[in-house]
């Protein structure tokens, strides 16, 4: 098995470096082969840096810069076609759901699924350290959720974590035709993934909660108009 993990990563300076050492040390112990890529979306700080100090002594560790700042989806884009691996896992640079969870998506992989995602809505997963999200994040979420299952992807209870392991044929399908690149494609990715038949788990994650997230309020609406963006897509045929 070979496994690429991607790490989207936007001003991250404070918190990337100790993502990829915790990362690194996981993936170290294991038998199968690996890569991370970590796509910076033309950082304002210094995430290029320490990120490039970071690749310079770890040889399986490669950085894409963008000059252009296009959003988390487009900086998930972009390290899924250069991976390699026949497994592609994004995931967080806050390192919120920790590269241990593989353990429990893997073996749902071998069963036959396509897609495999982490999910606070699922019985076993719960939120540690920063504790409980804000009342308005849980609210929105909630309310928010429905509209999304509605709209594109019904049955799945929380599509924006960001933990999601796919095949490369399913990255290969689902990811160039990615019209969304800001909070909501997340939804589109889903919602792809179901139109083209491919199998999708949620499994519960151990969410640590970042009280330095940049999820806002405004957020929110916009993930609702998107999702409904979704939906006109799949209604004219946009995605074939």
């Amino acid at each position: 098995m070979y496994l690429s993990v991607i790490i989207p990563a936007y001003n991250e300076e404070k918190r990337i470096g100790k993502t990829l050492e915790a990362i690194g040390e996981y993936l170290k112990r294991q038998s199968y082969d690996w890569e991370v890529i970590v796509v910076n979306d033309a950082s304002r700080d210094d995430t290029v840096k320490v990120v490039s100090d970071f690749v310079l002594r770890a040889s399986n560790f490669r950085l894409i810069s963008n000059e252009i700042n296009r959003g988390k989806g487009y900086a998930v884009t972009c390290g899924m076609m250069e991976a390699q691996g026949e497994l592609r896992l994004f995931m967080d640079a806050d390192d919120s759901t920790s590269i241990d969870h593989l353990e429990r998506m893997i073996p749902h992989i071998n069963n036959g699924c396509d897609v495999v995602i982490g999910s606070l809505a699922v019985p076993g997963a719960r939120v540690v350290q920063g504790g409980e999200e804000p009342w308005y994040r849980v609210l929105m979420g909630k309310l928010g959720n429905k509209w999304i299952q509605v709209f594109a992807v019904w049955g799945i209870h929380d599509t924006q974590r960001g933990f999601k392991l796919f095949t490369a044929r399913a990255a290969q399908t689902i990811f160039p035709r990615l019209t969304i690149f800001g909070w909501g494609f997340d939804i589109e990715v889903l919602a792809l993934a179901r139109k083209f038949g491919f199998k999708i788990k949620e499994v519960p994650v151990i969410w640590n909660n970042d009280p330095d997230s940049k999820v806002n309020f405004w957020a929110y609406p916009r993930v609702l108009i998107e999702t409904v963006q979704v939906r006109w897509n799949l209604l004219i045929g946009r995605y074939e």
